[in-house]
This record gives structure tokens, C-alpha cells and sequence, in this order.
């Protein structure tokens, strides 16, 4: 696995030497499950979509346990398992709310579905599918592993979820530890989930920050503290995507901003509302 993922990674360099138009690959992380990684996950394709008008592919590489399909109401009749079966990507990629999918699956039946992610025509369909895009957000699997290892080590950064509660901070640590040690892999930023208040969320990342300063020597960049939403489960339940849903919410505008940082540009609707003067002004400030 790591040795074709990492020609996969190499093909995407070579690529991005080529063209200026490049493809950016996001991970989405976390060290234990249940710090809403995958609604983090759907929440960035969606707003990169959206928002910035990006053409964006959404990877639920959660092996066995994926459930991108039940955020975004689809039938997970395509998955990455049907790929893996030898149907063309092409037949495998779903499209809903303005991005595309590939679902995960759930359920691991016999070792071979693990062995199939091997495959040199697995990693080949998804080079050959990544040039055709702004952005990948690949939702990875919680923990550590050597599907979520991998996958992470492509990417160009990888957004690490955690949220205020002690054994997730603790997990994200391991997890950034574990890349950087055994990977020389640094690229993360931190996204601290279901905070009560932004003072909460920045103490959490704080604790993170020092721990990976003092022990690793690693400057670890924060671009998101999300708040607690009633919203959020209530999305789930309905199966509805939190920012279509409910724009305006706290959570919805905080993820506004965090894709604003990654992207570096203005939200299409704010560049329709400003005129060019108060634009010019903006950026002279």
C-alpha cells in the first residue's frame, strides 16, 4: 500500500510541476472517532463547491465503516468497493450539492477487500481522475493505520479534528507524533470541534500547539474553532448538508472562514456585493 500510494503521490507532484492549474489533495483526520470528522469533511466540499465555485471530489476512505452516503442521503449502491471490483471510476463518481463523490463502504467481509486498496489499478484510477480537479477532500478513517497513514501522507495538508474532551486531544497528539516521526510528515492544521465557546477552543488548541512545539518542534497552524450546534445532529438526522441547511449558523459561518483561509480568496457572493472601489480599498487596508 505504501509503496503505490506513494507513486501516486509522486505522479501528483510531477503533474503539479506541470501545470499551474493544480490539484489540491486535503485529508481529514483524527485520532479517535466521534469528533465529527466526516461532517467536517462533507462541510469543506461542500463550501469549496459553493462558495468559491472550486470543482471538488470527495473521497470517503473511511475502509469498512464510511458514511459520507448517510450525511449526504445517497444510495451507496457505488462505492469505492465496486471500484475496487473492477468498474470504471467514472461509473463510481456520484454528484450532489455541485461536488462529486466517491462513497466508502461499510463492512468488511474477507481480507481481500483490504489487499484490493493495494491494487496498482486502484491507485492508477484515482491519478488519472485528480488532474481533473481543484480539490480532493479525502475522509479518512479515525486513527492510526496504514489506509489512514497513507492516504495522509499524499496529501497536502491534513486537517486534524479534535475536540475540548482530554482523550481526543490525546489521540490527535499520537497521531501527529506518529506522522512526523515515522513519516517526517508536518503538514497539519487544527480544527478543534463542538467547543462551548471560542475560549474553549483556543485553550484546547493551545494545549495541543505546546505539546507538539515542546516535544516535536512543530508548528502546528489553528484554522478553525467550530462551535457546538443542536443543528449539526439535527442535520445528521435529516440527513440534510449543515451548510445548505442552516447558512447562517455559527458552525456554517466558522466553516466559511476556515475555507476562506485554505482558498485565499472572497466568497462568490461577497465578490457580487462589493463593488471594485470598496474591493480595492479592502485589500489596501
Amino acid at each position: 500500500m505504501n509503496s503505490q500510494l506513494e507513486s501516486l503521490a509522486k505522479a501528483v507532484k510531477r503533474k503539479k510541476k506541470k501545470k499551474k492549474k493544480r490539484c489540491k489533495v486535503i485529508t481529514v483526520s483524527s485520532g479517535k472517532g466521534g469528533v465529527g470528522k466526516t461532517g467536517v469533511s462533507v462541510s469543506l466540499a461542500y463550501a469549496l463547491a459553493s462558495f468559491f465555485g472550486k470543482k471538488v471530489l470527495l473521497l470517503d476512505c473511511d475502509i469498512g465503516l464510511g458514511n459520507v452516503h448517510v450525511v449526504l442521503n445517497l444510495k451507496p449502491n457505488k462505492s469505492i468497493k465496486s471500484l475496487l471490483e473492477g468498474e470504471k471510476i467514472e461509473n463510481v463518481i456520484q454528484r450532489v450539492n455541485g461536488f462529486d463523490v466517491i462513497l466508502g463502504f461499510s463492512g468488511i467481509e474477507n481480507f481481500v477487500d483490504f489487499d484490493s486498496f493495494e491494487s496498482a489499478d486502484f491507485i492508477y484510477q484515482l491519478e488519472r481522475i485528480f488532474e481533473d480537479y481543484d480539490y480532493v477532500v479525502i475522509d479518512n478513517a479515525a486513527g492510526l493505520n496504514k489506509q489512514t497513514v497513507s492516504f495522509s501522507r499524499i496529501a497536502d495538508s491534513t486537517y486534524i479534528v479534535t475536540t475540548p474532551e482530554p482523550t481526543a486531544l490525546t489521540d490527535a497528539y499520537a497521531f501527529i507524533k506518529s506522522m512526523y516521526k515515522l513519516y517526517d510528515y508536518n503538514s497539519f492544521k487544527v480544527v478543534v470541534n463542538m467547543c462551548s465557546s471560542k475560549r474553549e477552543g483556543y485553550k484546547t488548541y493551545e494545549r495541543l500547539r505546546d505539546s507538539a512545539k515542546t516535544f516535536l518542534g512543530l508548528n502546528l497552524p489553528l484554522v478553525g474553532i467550530l462551535p457546538f450546534s443542536e443543528k449539526v445532529r439535527e442535520c445528521l438526522l435529516k440527513k440534510k448538508v449543515m451548510l445548505d441547511a442552516y447558512p447562517s449558523d455559527p458552525y456554517s459561518l466558522e466553516i466559511k472562514k476556515m475555507v476562506q483561509l485554505e482558498v485565499g480568496e472572497l466568497v462568490k457572493e461577497d465578490l457580487k456585493e462589493e463593488g471594485f472601489i470598496s474591493r480595492l480599498l479592502g485589500f489596501l487596508r
